[in-house]
């Protein structure tokens, strides 16, 4: 059968990697629709993903509007071209509406209750919707819960070995202890009136942080000068290898939080939204695994008492065990809802 993978974030291609491999070894064609968003064109390449970009991220409500037309003439054009047995994408809000254009099946992954435009554009239009079983919205007849999250598509133990080499990258020693700081842009749709970090809490993050291990930032955006030396330079495919072995992540971006979590690192998300997202009330009230504030220097706070506590790193690998027991294998869940569909739904 053929598949169509829409990407539109980093995330994602990492999402889907392990079930596009599945499927291409089960004889499937594959090809992925792609927006040219932060290192998601580099990790396609590193994977060796066939890909057509569609769109370059817009900026603002004009410049996303701008982009989502841009998209959907592109991707009409496209799905009449590859003519695929069935389309998937996480969010699918570009792929809902012309799937249900074109009559084309359509499979979409979210963990995102807040993003604005899904009950209008997402929801009434895909043929299944796909959340984790925390998921805070009732999305109608069409919504297929799971026990898991979107992260473990990736890094469940029976995918991700971390790789210890990558310390030799980051200049620290085997046990040197060293903090990732993530800064995201604050541009996708259901980013609009929401925040994070400002540029003083970052600074007074950074400074702080240094007095119990390295600091690596990594970013979406251009950092400020004084923020260089902290930049992240390992290659983006190696992020969760950095995860893995750090001391603690702060930041806020979600995914990432999510990410160091589920590798058994201390976690601190500072934003507005994280009451509102299923995945981060399980994360923090389920399994403690996630430490969530909308005030930076309360984040801070938390994340010297984490960094004190040298047991820290021990707790979040135990509190692991017990989620992972609690969830299925994402991965061959997409592979076989992708595989049986339209049986899916029965």
């Amino acid at each position: 059968m053929r598949i169509l993978v829409d990407i539109g974030h980093p995330a994602h291609v990492h999402f889907y990697k392990h079930a596009i491999w599945d499927c291409q070894r089960r004889g499937h064609e594959v090809l992925i629709s792609a927006r040219n968003k932060d290192v998601t064109i580099p990790l396609l390449n590193r994977y060796g993903f066939p890909y057509k970009i569609l769109s370059d991220v817009g900026s603002g409500f004009w410049g996303l509007t701008g982009e989502f037309i841009k998209r959907e003439w592109a991707l009409i054009h496209l799905i009449r071209g590859f003519d695929p047995h069935v389309v998937t994408e996480i969010g699918g809000l570009f792929i809902a509406p012309v799937c249900k254009l074109l009559g084309k099946p359509s499979v979409v992954f979210t963990d995102t209750e807040i993003a604005p435009l899904d009950p209008y554009l997402v929801y009434p239009f895909a043929d299944i919707v796909c959340t984790p079983d925390c998921f805070m919205r009732n999305i109608g007849k069409n919504h297929m819960p799971y026990a898991g999250y979107h992260e473990l598509a990736y890094l469940n133990p029976d995918y991700f070995r971390p790789d210890p080499t990558v310390l030799d990258e980051l200049g620290v020693e085997e046990g040197e202890p060293f903090i990732v700081l993530r800064f995201v842009a604050w541009k996708a749709s259901h980013d609009i009136g929401q925040h994070g970090f400002t540029f003083q809490s970052k600074q007074e993050a950074v400074t702080s942080l240094s007095r119990y291990g390295k600091v690596f930032i990594t970013s979406e955006m251009p950092l400020p000068d004084e923020f260089e030396p902290y930049r992240i330079t390992v290659p983006p495919h190696r992020i969760h290898d950095v995860l893995y072995y750090a001391r603690l992540f702060i930041g806020d971006g979600a995914t990432m939080a999510t990410e160091a979590a589920l590798l058994g690192t201390p976690a601190i998300y500072t934003a507005s939204m994280a009451s509102n997202l299923g995945n981060f009330v399980d994360l923090m009230g389920r399994y403690r695994l996630v430490y969530s504030y909308t005030d930076p220097h309360e984040s801070l706070k938390k994340a010297i008492s984490l960094l004190k506590d040298k047991k820290s790193k021990e707790d979040w690998r135990r509190r692991l065990k017990v989620l992972l027991a609690d969830k299925i294998d994402v991965t061959q869940y997409i592979v076989r809802l992708l595989e049986k569909y339209p049986y899916a739904k029965s």
